[in-house]
């Protein structure tokens, strides 16, 4: 008896018994014969009885079309090789279903009644151990012929199968040669596996196409939504492709720039040029550009585009118009505008008065002239205008026109050119007023601005553009001027040493701002915001503040203004051994003045009684104040007193009298 005979015996005692009697029945056959017994399978039968109907059959192609369009070269090519020789290919999906057939006419129409053809499902539950079921649940590649198929149906055919993975290793299929069991050869399974990785090659290649393409998608729309100008440029400098954002920098459109050098649209100063050449990178460099209209300037920014070998393929360029630059004072000169009205302490008429006027500046955008002493606080009401006005989210640009070198002024204010003087920085640079474009130029101390660049200033006031020293292009400017001085500008002019014209047209909106010493009705709610910030800043906690200490700030002059009682406040409250503000601590000038207004009542029988009201009327304020505050933090910290006493920088125990006092227990 020959070797197919013996496992048929072997294969019907098992069938009978459920025990394998030979040991040379292979371990995976025996394996998939007591799976196929397990699942009730039908040893006598080995026809598919799950079968599609042709509806499900044509959804199912069209889900697996993917799988089917990669295999079908490979199915064309078996066709070519197995017509007339008695086999077929038959392609399943993860499930078992046949997808695709092909192959010798003969040995197919023995196929169609077995159903394994088109639709048949050939999991093993199915029809016990076969190519494809048994090749699926091993998902290794497999050879079964004749006996070894678990159906009597099954044993004049030979199958070789193997399963086909993508990517990540997940079955999607298998592909079976099946034909005669008599024309079994050991080369069929080595030609199935050839087959499938071969088609798994082609299907990694696929994956890693579809990455890329989705990737360069995705680079692709960022690419065009950024919303800074964008240029992709070749080694040439000829630019391959532009986003909308540089079509609306450019004033042009894509196909009219494609294709143009980049020098075409931009003034590439020779290391960007250089730069560029070389594949390094530029950061924010001042650059001139062209447009529809007047040539511009732009922060150029550039990085290199490298193959796997760091060759040098181009350029992408980002284009950032100065006009649109948020905050650029804090790239170029760190000004900010942080002060809003709201931070103007005091209740003072004079004050107030010029607190309506300036909130009225802040609705237009006319010129204004801030007048006051040193330490009034001109800039700040310059800013609270600002944060106030219609360009509140453009640039604040501060210039001290006292604090720069005259020869310098004009650099500084219209910016210049690389050359356009010795020490003339590289790449040249922009102005303040180009900084400042759409939003506010603070020119403080303008009193100390010499005639010449009064000259200047006043034409481009006029005119709304400039001229770059050393450059011959206009550029246009749209900034709000809002001026400062510690100077009376009209005796200045009466001098000489100001220009009339220019007064008169930065003077629209004038403001006086009145210095402490005629607004000392001020000094209590000064003195405990200041104690009460530098307090809570400094971590330290005061026990009390002596009562003469107000009186004595009362009497003095302050020439320093806000700006020298914030000093005083801070050097006492950083000097006290116990926490507590005593009159000792107090500048050895501020007591002097307390001794000279002393001195000065004696000899006036009225003096006296005003220094009684004015002593009352200092703390008759700072109680209200104190109190306000001591009620708006209880109710902030849900009366949590510990909390409270933190925040105003005293301790518990002074905090309960203070509420003591003000009968808030």
């Amino acid at each position: 008896m020959n070797a197919t005979g013996n496992l048929e015996i072997v294969r019907q005692k098992f069938v009978e018994t459920g025990n394998i009697i030979s040991p040379k029945v292979r371990p995976e056959i025996a394996a998939s014969w007591h799976r196929s017994q397990r699942t009730g399978v039908n040893p006598e039968d080995g026809v598919s009885h799950a079968v599609l109907n042709s509806q499900q059959l044509a959804e199912l192609r069209l889900r697996k079309d993917h799988l089917i369009s990669t295999a079908k070269p490979f199915i064309d090519k078996f066709h070519q090789l197995v017509t007339e020789s008695g086999f077929i290919v038959l392609l399943a999906d993860d499930e078992g279903y046949v997808i695709d057939v092909a192959g010798d006419k003969s040995t197919l129409t023995r196929a169609v009644r077995l159903n394994l053809y088109l639709g048949g499902n050939w999991q093993e539950r199915e029809v016990g151990t076969n190519g494809l079921g048994t090749a699926l649940a091993l998902n290794h590649p497999v050879q079964i012929s004749g006996a070894e198929h678990y159906c009597q149906k099954l044993r004049s055919w030979t199958c070789a199968a193997a399963p086909i993975h993508d990517l990540t290793g997940y079955t999607i299929g298998a592909l079976q040669l099946s034909g005669p069991c008599s024309r079994a050869h050991l080369h069929t399974l080595g030609m199935v596996v050839a087959a499938v990785e071969t088609m798994q090659g082609y299907l990694r290649i696929e994956e890693k196409n579809h990455t890329l393409t989705v990737l360069d998608n995705h680079l692709h729309s960022i690419f065009l939504s950024v919303p800074d100008g964008a240029l992709l440029m070749n080694q040439q400098a000829e630019i391959q492709e532009v986003n909308p954002a540089a079509e609306r920098i450019l004033g042009s459109s894509a196909a009219q720039i494609c294709g143009q050098r980049i020098t075409r649209f931009l003034e590439l100063k020779p290391h960007s040029l250089e730069a560029l050449d070389k594949g390094s990178p530029l950061a924010s460099v001042e650059t001139a550009f062209y447009g529809k209209h007047d040539p511009a300037y732009c922060l150029l920014s550039a990085k290199p585009l490298k193959d796997e070998q760091e060759n040098i393929l181009g350029n992408i360029l980002f284009l950032k118009p100065i006009v649109e630059i948020k905050n650029p004072a804090n790239r170029f000169t760190r000004a900010r505008a942080t002060f809003h009205f709201s931070d103007i302490i005091g209740q003072n008429e004079h004050l107030q008065a010029a607190i309506k006027l300036a909130m009225l500046a802040a609705k237009n955008d006319a010129n204004v002239l801030l007048q006051g002493e040193s330490g009034t606080g001109k800039e700040v009401f310059a800013q609270a205008i600002h944060n106030h006005s219609s360009r509140h989210n453009g640039p604040f640009v501060a210039v001290n026109c006292g604090a720069i070198p005259h020869e310098l002024l004009a650099s500084e204010l219209f910016g210049y050119e690389e050359g356009a003087f010795t020490g003339a920085g590289r790449g040249g640079r922009p102005g303040k007023f180009e900084l400042a474009s759409a939003g506010t130029l603070f020119l403080d101390e303008i009193g100390e601005m010499p005639l010449e660049q009064q000259i200047a200033l006043l034409r481009v006031l006029q005119d709304q553009k400039l001229t770059r020293l050393g450059s011959g292009k206009v550029i246009d400017t749209d900034v709000r001027i809002l001026c400062a001085t510690n100077k009376d500008l009209k005796a200045e002019v009466k001098k000489g040493t100001f220009r009339q014209d220019l007064y008169y047209r930065l003077n629209v909106i004038f403001l006086q701002l009145p210095p402490l010493r005629e607004r000392k009705d001020d000094i209590p709610l000064l003195f405990s915001t200041f104690q009460t910030t530098v307090c809570r800043k400094s971590g330290i906690t005061l026990k009390s503040i002596d009562p003469n200490t107000l009186e004595h700030m009362c009497t003095y002059e302050w020439p320093g203004n806000i700006r020298e009682l914030q000093n005083v406040v801070e050097r006492m409250i950083y000097s006290t051994p116990d926490g507590v503000l005593s009159a000792e601590l107090l500048p050895e000038e501020v007591r002097t003045a307390a001794t000279s207004a002393e001195r000065k009542s004696y000899s006036d029988p009225k003096q006296p009684l005003k220094m009684k009201m004015l002593r009352q009327q200092f703390r008759q304020r700072f109680a209200e104040h104190e109190r306000l505050e001591i009620v708006t933090l209880l109710s902030k910290e849900a009366g949590n007193v510990s909390a409270v006493a933190r925040t105003l920088g005293i301790s518990r125990s002074a905090l309960y009298r203070k509420m003591h006092q003000f009968k808030l227990l």
